[in-house]
């Protein structure tokens, strides 16, 4: 019986595998197959893909290649510079490694499929190769998938910022509401961020969008008005109760707790999470603590109930009945007396419309908020990203719109 071929392992062109042996490298093996040219094919110009008569050189070169079993695999390739008349001096194409590549194209598309779920580092090291080779590899691939921009068809977006950096740097993230899909990031949260954004769009781009669900960032907003202003802008309900937790109940707390040094104060201290999470999410002992707090302290209690009927306001369908109670709130807030309450329910005012367009647009950015959660996780598995154009190509090959 003949001894079995390795030729069906290395379905190449234009060469023939002719040898091949064994090396022992540290804890794992090498297998090193050697090839000849098919004498019957004459040499193809990679510039052209013409075939060439004119050999200018030859020599070979070392590839990798995938594994046999738990040998790595290296090719020795001979490879000839061609004398093209359209081209000039080039070298001999092979289809089965890109030119001045060091990998064969199998195993680059087995470190690119497997980068979609594995951090570039772990597959480095499953692969034994250089982490940035392994990025090199992955970054090709996402410029073919999502290098080039898609602005057609959005509708309804969602826009929001995402910490990338110690130090507070930021970028704008840009979400079509529709499919999920990343549409645009940039660097930075400014007005002017959001502008570059709108400037890439072409104005029946533009002009398909209609609603855009913000936070109550100033910036955010006058770059809508200003690039997009037919979009009907949605003020969401996560920024807005987020912000009069923060201006408003944390700072009445921490006034009435300096107010008070009596009994009254025993009841303030470590109430935080008490006023801020919703009140069925409380355990039974919670509840009674909570509710002894608000029966002894009437600006506690005021902000807090307010609290939930700020968050009613998004539960309205009908405009008018939605502006209605929408004064409402904010004339109950101003005749309160209570500062930080008013200095709210004032600048809330600006953001009327934003509020009231959810009833014909009930968008929000909490979509945005799982993508940014996502994003963070994927931050932590690669500790962390140092050029901005690959990390951007990451998470917008992650959120690509496909439904699996």
């Amino acid at each position: 019986m003949s001894a079995p071929s390795i030729a069906p392992y290395f379905p190449f062109d234009r060469v023939v595998p002719v040898e091949q042996h064994l090396e022992r490298l540290g804890p794992w093996d090498q297998a090193v197959i050697g090839f000849d040219l098919d004498p019957r094919l004459v040499p193809v110009c990679s510039g052209c893909g013409e075939a060439v008569d004119g050999v200018h050189s030859y020599h070979r070169r070392r590839l990798r290649d995938l594994s046999i079993g738990t040998a790595r695999v290296t090719l020795i390739v001979p490879q000839r510079k061609v004398r093209c008349p359209a081209c000039g001096i080039r070298v001999e194409l092979h289809g089965f490694v890109e030119p001045h590549r060091r990998l064969t194209r199998r195993l680059e598309t087995a470190v690119a499929e497997l980068c979609r779920v594995v951090p570039i580092q772990h597959v480095a090291a499953h692969f034994g190769l250089h982490w940035e080779t392994v990025k090199e590899i992955d970054r090709r691939r996402l410029e073919r998938e999502v290098g080039e921009p898609n602005y057609d068809g959005l509708r309804w977006l969602a826009v929001d910022e995402i910490s990338v950096h110690k130090g507070h740097r930021y970028m704008t993230i840009v979400l079509d509401l529709e499919t999920g899909r990343v549409v645009w990031m940039g660097r930075d949260r400014t007005r002017a961020t959001l502008l570059a954004f709108f400037a890439e769009l072409t104005p029946e781009q533009i002009g398909s969008i209609e609603a855009i669900a913000l936070d109550m960032s100033t910036a955010y907003h006058e770059a809508v008005r200003r690039a997009c202003p037919q979009a009907a802008v949605v003020c969401d309900l996560f920024h807005a109760v987020a912000k009069y937790s923060r201006e408003v109940i944390d700072r009445v707390r921490v006034d009435e707790s300096k107010k008070h040094a009596g009994p009254q104060r025993r009841y303030i201290k470590g109430s935080r999470y008490l006023l801020l999470r919703n009140h069925h999410d409380l355990s039974e002992p919670q509840r009674a603590r909570l509710d002894e707090l608000l029966a002894v302290n009437r600006n506690l209690s005021t902000v807090y109930v307010l609290k939930d009927q700020l968050k009613d306001l998004w539960r309205y369908c009908d405009p008018d009945a939605a502006r209605e109670a929408f004064h409402r709130w904010c004339a109950m807030a101003e005749s309160s007396g209570i500062a930080p309450l008013v200095r709210f329910a004032q600048h809330l005012r600006s953001y009327e419309e934003a509020i009231v367009n959810h009833c014909r647009y009930p968008i929000h950015t909490g979509q945005l908020e799982g993508v940014n959660n996502r994003i963070k996780v994927i931050k932590r598995q690669a500790y962390g990203f140092h050029d901005d154009h690959y990390f951007i190509l990451k998470i917008k090959g992650t959120f690509t719109g496909q439904r699996n």
